[in-house]
């Protein structure tokens, strides 16, 4: 039997960024994961300079090997109404590979790494728990993503009555012979928001690649909202017209409409896993890279003591960082019926879109970075 201080289960940004907190804590971590890294992981994905500094990234070095594009504005509209281009002439984030940044993350974790072991048996010990039959440790960490095992054992009721974001995207490489046919600008994402504002779709060039998705908070009819949303693409000359691009699906909760139990003796959930994407945007990079360091750093506190009562300190850092659940947006407040006549007039007006939209909802320029040395 295997031991060992700490177990991570899921390899993703979250449990990386828990991993690599944690290397010099003389703590022995196991990071386990079902797949085999680098993986294919779709996602729009794009980080923001706070997470560049938390993580103390040596972006140089990263460009050297990675795709890393500057994103410098944002073509913004209602779908099938006029866009909006808002230009910072500087770069506000920039759009990274998933395959090739979460592998990245994971490996500079130093932990040591269990990699394509999906969990088939997960069981609680007198000492704590215990992996596979192999594998056996006081402490585990669920980093999993939404349908993650250890989230399912602290009783998340996954794929029922959970109110998941539902998300279809794409991500491939166009060569030089294509270019012309994907007027798309490289650092300039275009987010085009659903009538209802239940959602949005995307298309995001990083370089030689092109990400195109959309993702609902509902589970009804995302195919017909996709190709509907490929349609319009195709129509208005963004993407050529003979398109056929394989979609991935993926699903995830928002933070304020989440609601599963995040610590218990010898246990928490971080990133997708403890459902803490934005609720405006459905950004989930930030908040699990910075969920995995809250946690790493509420392990190191417990100091080996890990009852719910010494891991509940990790709720109140969340609480702290990312706000109350329970709080609403005001959004929320109104009838759908208001929201869409609103959101017409509002996603027309530049103020609004730079300022609300995209400084605070998804770039969130309103907060400080994490000081993970302080938390």
């Amino acid at each position: 039997m295997d031991r060992c201080d700490v177990v991570i289960v899921g390899g993703g940004p979250a449990g990386s960024s828990c991993a690599w907190a944690l290397r010099n804590s003389n703590l022995d971590v196991v990071v386990i994961d079902k797949n085999k890294f680098p993986r294919d992981k779709v996602c729009a994905g794009w980080i923001t300079p706070m997470l560049i500094d938390v993580l103390e990234l040596d972006i140089e070095a990263y460009r050297q090997q990675h795709t890393f594009q500057p994103i410098v504005g944002f073509r913004v509209g209602l779908l099938g109404n006029p866009m909006l281009d808002i230009r910072y002439g500087h770069g506000v984030s920039y759009g990274i590979r998933r395959c090739e940044f979460d592998d990245y993350l994971l490996h500079r974790s130093e932990a040591r790494l269990r990699l394509g072991e999906p969990i088939q048996k997960l069981t609680r010990s007198q000492t704590g728990w215990v992996i596979n039959d192999s594998l056996q440790t006081p402490m585990i960490v669920g980093a999993g993503g939404h349908f993650c095992p250890v989230a399912r054992y602290l009783g998340a009721d996954v794929g029922r009555t959970e109110r998941a974001v539902n998300a279809q995207e794409c991500e491939f490489e166009i060569g030089p012979s294509e270019q012309a046919d994907y007027p798309i600008e490289a650092g300039i994402p275009e987010l085009y928001f659903c009538a209802d504002l239940k959602g949005y779709g995307w298309c995001l060039r990083k370089g030689v690649f092109i990400n195109i998705g959309l993702g609902r908070e509902d589970n009804q009819g995302l195919a017909r909202h996709v190709d509907s949303f490929l349609d319009y693409l195709a129509q208005t000359g963004r993407i050529p017209t003979d398109i056929k691009p394989r979609f991935k699906g993926h699903a995830y909760l928002l933070y304020q409409h989440a609601h599963r139990e995040l610590v218990g003796d010898g246990v928490m959930l971080i990133g997708d896993a403890a459902g803490l994407a934005c609720t405006q945007s459905g950004e989930g990079i930030r908040p699990a890279i910075e969920s995995g360091l809250l946690a790493a750093a509420t392990i190191l506190q417990a100091d080996c003591r890990y009852s719910h009562a010494n891991l509940e300190a990790y709720i109140n850092r969340l609480t702290t960082r990312f706000g109350a659940r329970d709080a609403r947006d005001w959004l929320e407040l109104m009838p759908s019926s208001i929201n869409s006549r609103l959101a017409v007039k509002l996603l027309s007006q530049h103020w609004f879109v730079k300022h609300q939209v995209l400084d605070r909802w998804f770039l969130r320029t309103h907060e400080p970075p994490l000081k993970y040395g302080s938390v």
